[in-house]
């Protein structure tokens, strides 16, 4: 099943839809990328004029199913810049809550790029292929995963990152893209852990640095990096670049870690 395909339901007009989700189910709940992205969907459709996606704020409050009522309002709208808000709701009660910042773009007065990731990661042509087989239905079925960094990560930091590329993205537009792969690594606060046990991410906060991106190949260089892990939480970086080494998506995440 394609994500455009699970997406295919979402009307944007407040009803009542069934995801066919199965293949991007996590445990009980669709996947935090996926879900957001039903989120943002809900919003585009809603409100088909909106400018391109500049930020984000993501809270998954309980486990997103299949069935689920996407609402959705402007909470402002200004000459430049607009605010939707999403609620995914699950049983009449919200599952997902999110603020949604469109705007359009401005002539820059001052420019600055982010550097390219570093320590330079395996080039994607010689990097290991990897979770072939294992983890949720969605890693299996829908994403090549590649080693980006040496096994065990790099550096002191606990850091996990990866080349990711959908298998099929079946048209998907390129901000779309960025939020289905931008929480696609686990925390990477699994370098530390004492023992197994489950990890939760609690919210995710988006910076949609280029809203048009591409990239060679389909290949996506993403990353987890923890800044402090402790009392059962984790505080996490999240950043996507394209093959190139151009930053394309930033984020931070709370984490909850169990066990």
């Amino acid at each position: 099943m394609s994500i455009t395909a699970m997406l295919e339901p979402i009307a944007g007009n407040g009803e009542t839809v069934t995801l066919p989700a199965e293949e991007w189910m996590q445990g009980r709940t669709l996947y935090g990328g996926a879900s957001a992205l039903v989120a943002y969907t809900a919003a585009i459709r809603a409100f088909p004029e909106l400018p391109p996606l500049r930020s984000a704020q993501v809270a998954f409050v309980a486990p997103v199913g299949a069935e689920v009522t996407p609402r959705t309002e402007i909470m402002r709208q200004g000459r430049n810049v607009t605010q939707v808000r999403v609620d995914l709701l699950v049983d009449g009660n919200p599952a997902l809550t999110s603020f949604w910042l469109f705007g359009t773009a401005r002539e820059a007065n001052g420019v600055y790029h982010a550097q390219a990731a570093s320590p330079a990661p395996i080039p994607v042509e010689k990097a290991e292929p990897m979770m072939e087989g294992v983890g949720p239905a969605f890693v299996q079925h829908q994403l090549e995963i590649r080693r980006a960094a040496p096994a065990g990560g790099h550096g002191d930091a606990p850091s996990v990152r990866r080349w990711v590329r959908l298998k099929n993205d079946d048209g998907l537009d390129p901000v779309a893209r960025s939020i289905l792969l931008g929480d696609v690594n686990p925390p990477s606060a699994m370098r530390v852990m004492e023992r197994p046990g489950p990890m939760s991410s609690m919210n995710w906060a988006i910076n949609i640095l280029d809203p048009e991106a591409e990239t060679r190949d389909g290949w996506w260089l993403v990353e987890t990096a923890s800044d402090h892990a402790d009392h059962g939480y984790s505080s996490e970086r999240l950043r996507l670049w394209n093959a190139d080494g151009r930053l394309v998506l930033t984020g931070q995440q709370a984490v909850a870690i169990f066990g």
